[in-house]
């Protein structure tokens, strides 16, 4: 139960990072990594803001953290995010040596901690993470769900002025 209660307090700071990718009209992912009980990386999808096709809420965290340990052995850290990670973030992590993954919402689309592949637990791998999803699903789900219907709403009505004219 503990367990359970410390991925929910981390993954509500994730919640916060991705409001702030929110407000800048970006995807709502955030991520924190969490290193002896103390935050020291965190991150929010920046693809729009910078024109960045590598600019997810992880590799940004992962950045962070790199510099903050003056490392690029993250080895006794815990990565915290609010939609399960991407191939490229998948990557990131396990050649960042990452051991623990926590994620929120399942990505059908992209998903590779479990749900369309699983190369955080990969055994042809030097290194592997341990993966636990589904924390906060519900939020992390909304909050992608709402952005995205927010997004068909307004080209709708941009198609229906366009019409009208």
């Amino acid at each position: 139960m503990e367990d359970a209660l410390q991925h929910e307090k981390w993954m509500k700071l994730a919640v916060d990072e991705a409001y702030k990718a929110q407000e800048k009209g970006e995807v709502p992912i955030g991520c924190i990594i969490v290193y002896e009980g103390t935050v020291i990386g965190s991150g929010f999808n920046q693809r729009e803001t910078k024109q960045q096709s590598a600019a997810h809420a992880e590799m940004i965290a992962i950045q962070e953290t790199c510099e903050y340990l003056g490392s690029w052995r993250l080895e006794e850290c815990t990565l915290y995010v609010t939609l399960e990670p991407c191939p490229m973030c998948a990557g990131a992590i396990v050649q960042s040596r990452i051991p623990y993954v926590v994620f929120g919402a399942s990505d059908p689309k992209a998903g590779c901690a479990g749900t369309l592949m699983n190369l955080l637990e990969e055994n042809r791998f030097n290194h592997r993470a341990e993966v636990t999803g589904g924390v906060l699903e519900e939020v992390c789900t909304n909050l992608l769900t709402s952005f995205f219907r927010q997004i068909r709403e307004s080209k709708k009505q941009i198609r229906q002025k366009k019409c009208n004219y």
